[in-house]
């Protein structure tokens, strides 16, 4: 198969098929692991909601061998490698293809978790989040939540291994649309702006260790990819010239029977020195996070 190397990564070794997702009407349990559990003796669940890029693998030259075959007697019609890719897999009659690949969920290039879905229609949620970006100088951010399993066995996906994740979603967030759902102030010029607002969520996206396993990342992702208000009061703070000096996330004081965390980010004026913070309050007792308080000035007590 010539040139298909950098759209997908591939393996050697025997047949080796990702095991397959229930159907609609039943949801995919997730095995526990030897540390899962609490002193009671009962499964702790673990939620993930994690910002990253799905890459392909073919766990075996037997796939491998089966995409070149239908690589080949498609029309390519000149398409790039990812372009090719996309559009072998989205293909009616190649639908089995996607049920047979690796689909690896990387962080900041590193292989970070083993993705399989809930539910089997949701396999189009895989094909689609390698869809070429329509604008190719921002590139999309896919988003991920639910639910962390064990490691991955070395025969699953060729020697593989991390943590599995069955998701319950899987989206890719377009930079460019979430650039134009935020209110842009009147006195900052639209290049500006959009730079502005694509470096805080990279800021975010490339925190050391921001694998969107823990309370404190889970909810520092869903306010950057949930809540619009966050980039504009960033952007109204760059127009007052300020800066944002420290991005932090940590337990509320409210905290008790439900897991409240504040996600509090900081900003420096450039000539002054002086500080202001403003925090959002987020509920991560269960999958999916929610706001419990809006953008508010943060006090330090």
């Amino acid at each position: 198969m010539q040139g298909s190397n950098e759209a997908i990564k591939t393996s050697a070794g025997g047949a080796v098929t990702l095991p397959a997702p229930q159907d609609s009407s039943a949801r995919h349990e997730v095995a526990a692991c030897p540390t899962c559990r609490s002193r009671s003796g009962s499964q702790v669940q673990s939620f993930v909601f994690a910002l990253g890029s799905v890459d392909p693998r073919f766990p075996s030259s037997s796939v491998e061998k089966e995409y070149a075959q239908v690589v080949g007697r498609a029309d390519s019609g000149g398409l790039a490698n990812r372009e090719l890719l996309y559009s072998i897999l989205t293909r009616p009659e190649n639908r089995y293809l996607p049920r047979q690949l690796c689909w690896v969920f990387r962080i900041e290039g590193l292989d970070t978790y083993l993705l399989q879905p809930r539910d089997v229609n949701d396999f189009d949620k895989l094909v689609e989040a390698i869809r070429p970006p329509q604008n190719r100088n921002l590139a999309d951010v896919d988003v991920v939540i639910g639910q962390r399993g064990p490691v991955a066995p070395p025969e699953l996906c060729n020697g593989l291994q991390v943590p599995i994740v069955v998701f319950a979603t899987l989206d890719s967030l377009d930079r460019t649309a979430l650039v134009q759902r935020v209110k842009k102030p009147n006195r900052v010029a639209a290049r500006e702006f959009t730079a502005a607002t694509d470096q805080l969520l990279l800021r975010i996206a490339q925190m050391a260790d921001n694998a969107g396993d823990t309370d404190e990342y889970r909810a520092l992702n869903y306010c950057a990819v949930r809540r619009p208000e966050m980039y504009e009061n960033d952007n109204r703070l760059s127009g007052e010239d300020f800066s944002l000096s420290k991005v932090e996330a940590r337990p509320s004081r409210l905290s008790g029977r439900r897991k409240i965390v504040d996600v509090v980010l900081s900003y420096s004026h450039r000539k002054t020195d002086f500080t202001e913070k403003y925090y959002w309050r987020v509920d991560v007792t269960e999958e999916f996070p929610f706001l419990v308080s809006g953008i508010a000035p943060y006090y330090d007590r």
